[in-house]
């Protein structure tokens, strides 16, 4: 099954590469975009050369120009495709053909699935998967290796945790790793030990997580290949035409270059390397240059600074509210982060750094304020997540056009775990799109997928609701940090291009730009959240050339 939609796949893909032979209009449609001014634009066609660029956007009264072809859309409602500015691409891709237990609501309904996935892959050496959620499952707890152990102890089992931040090993997979009683955490790592005992429960966070991850199988490049094919498949169908990739490895890079050498790179990419060797090993001297017609760039690098909420391992200025005494792990000192940045920012890589935790935020700020002076020029330093931060060091973004990279959904499914991690002033700084922005930094959205879904459309309602998929709470969480849908829309389309330098090439359906756009069913300038979540993609354009349709 998966080989054949590999194939079907890279042979659409083939077909679309071919170039178009003449100019094509594409009309009756109900166009929305973004002005240069962030307001909304509405128009009713679009001409697109043989080059899969906008020769004109027309208006009512314009005169359609004579071409030889024309796509009929039916009145449905045109908008720029939308740009994710944080995911992992090979996380989708992967996470799709592993065992995936992001839906599981309970300990025992993911121990049976784990049970299941395991009986109906005999032949796998390792079970490997993510999206186990103990906030989710309602624990109170960590999970334990015992608990592996009961439903799959012949083989090894590594699961990442949803947010990525931790991993559940069960006791083959630790005697494998040689993990035992006396083994100690790295810096910025932390073993959970069963109680009253050095013995490892099983859980390791942050850079502990390498103690188990370095004896997992590596990927082959033809596993990394058929992941992309699946995380293109996915994104293309929810709209999605470009991303920010947060944490691209040589590995990863290789495979979006073998892609866009064999005519099957449809997504357009914005790297962000795992980390200064990995940019060093990919970029070189500095960023890339476009290529693919604008399909892959390398831009800069993502580095750490803390962990997630869920784990506990966002670091805090206060302890945990849940855990007294914990302030959470900085996985980087000072120092180490400005060297890193530094040799990033020396030869122009664009620095995006993950900071949840105030500590953290207000360890960025300050490092950004610091560097600016000895690194000018357009710099666009961004922070990815900025999660919690103290409401003191908001108005700080501003200060160097700090972007700030946040994903509208963590807010909706992290709001219950946030109350409790964090004290009322703390919830203050806590997700704070609208207060952000109207300090004038620059605002993008993304999803972090896999860790949440990557449909852009969920983003946009949680973005102006602040409620989750159940509407829940009644009135949105902290009201006030809603953004306006034009905000929104811009955040998953224009400002998302500009957050990767990216603007002028695709991201507001203006003349000269790419022409990727989305047909939907409906107008999220005027639906309800509940009804922009129910959004249906019927097609879904890169370059001027449908990539997906519905039917």
């Amino acid at each position: 099954m998966i080989k054949r939609i590999f194939t079907a796949f890279a042979a659409a893909a083939a077909l679309f590469a071919s170039p178009a032979s003449a100019d094509i209009i594409v009309d009756n449609i109900q166009g929305i975009t973004i002005g240069e001014d962030g307001k909304l634009q509405r128009f009713v066609a679009l001409w697109i050369d043989d080059d899969g660029r906008i020769k004109q956007v027309l208006d009512h009264g314009d005169k359609l120009p004579v071409t030889d072809f024309r796509y009929d859309g039916k009145g449905q409602y045109v908008i720029p495709g939308l740009i994710d500015s944080h995911l992992h691409v090979m996380g989708i891709g992967f996470g799709a053909l592993t065992l995936d237990l992001s839906d599981t609501g309970s300990l025992e309904e993911a121990q049976a699935k784990i049970a299941e996935y395991a009986a109906a892959n005999p032949a796998s050496r390792w079970i490997i998967g993510r999206g186990w959620n103990q906030e989710k499952w309602g624990l109170g707890r960590f999970p334990t290796a015992a608990e592996l152990d009961a439903v799959v102890s012949d083989r090894p089992v590594w699961l990442e945790r949803v947010d990525g931040h931790a991993g559940w090993a069960n006791s083959r997979a630790m005697e494998i790793a040689g993990v035992s009683a006396s083994s100690q955490a790295p810096a910025g790592g932390r073993i959970e030990r069963v109680g009253g005992s050095r013995q490892p429960s099983g859980i390791f966070v942050d850079n502990a997580s390498e103690l188990v991850q370095r004896v997992v199988p590596a990927p082959r490049p033809e596993d990394r290949d058929l992941a992309l094919s699946k995380a293109q498949e996915i994104l293309l169908s929810m709209g999605v035409t470009a991303v920010a990739d947060m944490g691209t490895s040589i590995e990863d890079w290789q495979s979006f270059r073998r892609a866009g050498d064999g005519g099957w790179l449809q997504l357009r990419i914005m790297s962000y390397a795992s980390g200064v060797e990995a940019m060093e090993l990919i970029g070189g001297p500095g960023p890339s240059q476009w290529l693919y017609d604008d399909k892959l760039r390398i831009n800069g690098v993502k580095l750490y600074l803390d962990g997630a909420l869920g784990s506990r391992g966002a670091w805090l200025k206060a302890p945990y509210a849940d855990e007294a005494g914990n302030t959470g792990l900085p996985l980087k000192t000072g120092a180490q982060l400005r060297n890193l940045m530094s040799r990033a920012a020396l030869d122009k890589f664009q620095l995006a750094i993950h900071a949840i935790g105030d500590a953290a935020n207000a360890e960025v700020l300050s490092a950004v304020s610091e560097l600016s002076g000895t690194y000018d020029g357009d710099r666009r330093w961004r922070i990815e997540h900025a999660q919690v931060v103290d409401p003191a060091d908001l108005a700080k973004f501003a200060d160097h056009g700090i972007i700030a990279s946040m994903q509208p959904v963590h807010q909706t499914s992290d709001r219950t775990m946030a109350e409790a991690r964090l004290d009322p002033p703390r919830l203050e700084g806590a997700y704070a799109w609208r207060t952000i922005q109207s300090t004038g930094a620059p605002l993008a959205f993304g999803s972090d997928a896999p860790v949440e879904s990557p449909d852009p459309f969920a983003g946009i309602a949680a973005a102006i609701s602040r409620t989750g998929p159940d509407g829940q709470p009644f009135g949105g969480w902290r009201p006030q940090e809603a953004v306006s849908r034009e905000q929104a829309l811009a955040g998953f389309t224009s400002s998302g291009a500009f957050a990767g330098f990216a603007e002028g090439r695709f991201g507001r359906l203006v003349a000269g730009e790419r022409a990727d756009f989305v047909l939907i069913d409906r107008d999220p300038m005027l639906a309800s959240p509940e009804s922009i979540r129910e959004t249906k993609v019927l097609s879904t354009w890169v370059g001027g050339k449908e990539v997906f349709a519905a039917d």
